[in-house]
C-alpha cells in the first residue's frame, strides 16, 4: 500500500505535529530532572534518620587541605664556622644545641701556621718602622736641599712597600680571628702564640659539630654550623595544579604546633619529581616551637571565593558527576541544591551555587537522604 495512505498513516502535517509533540515532552522531561522535587520528610522521619542542620558559613578566605612542609634557617642567618689556619683541634668549647653569642669561644686549634703568620708579621713591624723612621729622615733632608731628589724617592718607595707588607700580613693575622687588641698586644710584647681561639660570628644555636678533639684540620676545614633561628622559614612543595590563589602575603597555618606564617617567595620552576612548585614562607612568632629540620603539615589560604560559602565536608553528596547539597526549604520540605566545589578544605568545602547567606544545610544524615532521593527519582 501506498505511504500516506488511508490504512494508519500519517500525513505530512501529522509527522510534524508529533516532531514537535516529542521535542516539548523531552524538553519538560529534561527540565524535571535539572529541578529535582524537594523530599516530604515528616520531623520524625528526619530524626530517625539523624538529620541535622547547620548554617552556612560565608567564605572570607578558602583554606587547602594539609601540604607537608620542612623547617629550615634562612640563609642569611647561617654560619658555617672553620678553622682559616691548619693545626690540631685542641678543645672544643660548645657542643650541639647551646646558644651563643656573638665573639664567645668556641674551640681552640694549636697551629704552627698562627706561629709563622704572627713571625711574619713582626718582621714586617720592623721593616716598616725602619723604613718609616728613614723616610721621614729622608724628608726633612730633601726639604733643606741637603740630599738629592731621586734618594729621597728611593726612600719613600720603601716606607710605602714596607706599609704595604705590614698591611698584608695584618689582615691575615685578622682572617685568623685575631682582633685589634690581641695584635696591640703582640706588637708591644713581641711574643709569639700558636693558640687559634675560633668565635661565634653571630648570636644564635649552634646546629652542628662536625669536629672533635684531637682532630687534625686543614685550613677552612669546618668545625660548627651556627645559626639564628628567628625568623624560620617553611619549604613547602605545592602541586601545580593547587597553586592558584597563592601568593606573597598569603597566610599559611602550621596545623601542629598551632603556628603561622606568611608567603615569601612562590617560585617560579616546578621540580620534576612531584610537579610541585616551592613556596617559601616566613614565620616571625613563634619560631620557637620549631626546630631546623622538622617535618610539619600546613594549609595555605586564598583570597575569598567570590560568592563562596562554606558548608561541612558532610554535606555535600555526589552524584551524575554533579556535587549536591541539601538545602531546608518551606515547610520543613528538605531541597537538593547542585552546587560547584571551589575551594576543598581539610573539615569544610567551599561552594558556589543557588546557595543563600541565611540557608540551612544538611550536615548529618546526608547518605540516608541520598539514597530516598535517588530512589524516588527512579
Amino acid at each position: 500500500m501506498p505511504r500516506g495512505g488511508c490504512n494508519g498513516g500519517l500525513s505530512g502535517t501529522g509527522r510534524w505535529s508529533l516532531a514537535w509533540g516529542v521535542l516539548l515532552w523531552s524538553m519538560a522531561a529534561g527540565l524535571l530532572r535539572a529541578a529535582p522535587a524537594p523530599l516530604e520528610l515528616s520531623e520524625a522521619q528526619r530524626r530517625a534518620l539523624g538529620v541535622e542542620f547547620v548554617p552556612v558559613q560565608p567564605a572570607t578566605e578558602s583554606t587547602s587541605t594539609p601540604f607537608p612542609a620542612r623547617v629550615v634557617v634562612p640563609n642569611d642567618q647561617l654560619r658555617v664556622v672553620s678553622t682559616p689556619l691548619s693545626g690540631l683541634l685542641e678543645s672544643l668549647r660548645v657542643a650541639e644545641g647551646q646558644r651563643v653569642r656573638r665573639g664567645d669561644l668556641l674551640a681552640v686549634v694549636r697551629s704552627p701556621d698562627l706561629l709563622e703568620a704572627q713571625r711574619t708579621y713582626l718582621d714586617a713591624l720592623n721593616r716598616y718602622e725602619l723604613a718609616e723612621s728613614n723616610y721621614r729622615r729622608d724628608r726633612q733632608l730633601y726639604k733643606e736641599g741637603i740630599i738629592a731628589e731621586r734618594r729621597y724617592l728611593e726612600s719613600r718607595a720603601r716606607y710605602q712597600q714596607a706599609k704595604t707588607d705590614l698591611q698584608q700580613s695584618r689582615q691575615i693575622l685578622e682572617l685568623a680571628g685575631m682582633g685589634p687588641e690581641a695584635l696591640e698586644r703582640l706588637a708591644k710584647i713581641r711574643r709569639l702564640s700558636g693558640r687559634l681561639e675560633i668565635r661565634s660570628p653571630l648570636d644564635g644555636v649552634v646546629l652542628k659539630q662536625m669536629a672533635t678533639p684531637g682532630q687534625r684540620l686543614e685550613a677552612l676545614d669546618p668545625i660548627y654550623t651556627v645559626g639564628r633561628l628567628r625568623p624560620l622559614w617553611l619549604e613547602i612543595h605545592v602541586p601545580l595544579n593547587r597553586l592558584r590563589g597563592v601568593a606573597p602575603g598569603s597566610r599559611v597555618r602550621v596545623v601542629e604546633p598551632a603556628v603561622e606564617a606568611r608567603v615569601i617567595t612562590v617560585g617560579r620552576m616546578v621540580h620534576t619529581e612531584d610537579q610541585g612548585v616551592l613556596v617559601r614562607a616566613a614565620v616571625r612568632e613563634g619560631s620557637e616551637r620549631l626546630f631546623p629540620g622538622q617535618f610539619v603539615k600546613v594549609e595555605l589560604s586564598r583570597p575569598r571565593p567570590a560568592g563562596g560559602l562554606r558548608v561541612p565536608r558532610g554535606a555535600l553528596v555526589r552524584h551524575g558527576g554533579r556535587a549536591w547539597v541539601f538545602v531546608a526549604g518551606d515547610g520543613g520540605r528538605i531541597v537538593p541544591v547542585p552546587v560547584e566545589v571551589v575551594a576543598e578544605e581539610p573539615r569544610s568545602v567551599v561552594v558556589r551555587g543557588e546557595l543563600r547567606p541565611d540557608d540551612r544545610v544538611v550536615a548529618h544524615g546526608t547518605s540516608a537522604l541520598k539514597a530516598i532521593w535517588l530512589e524516588a527519582a527512579d
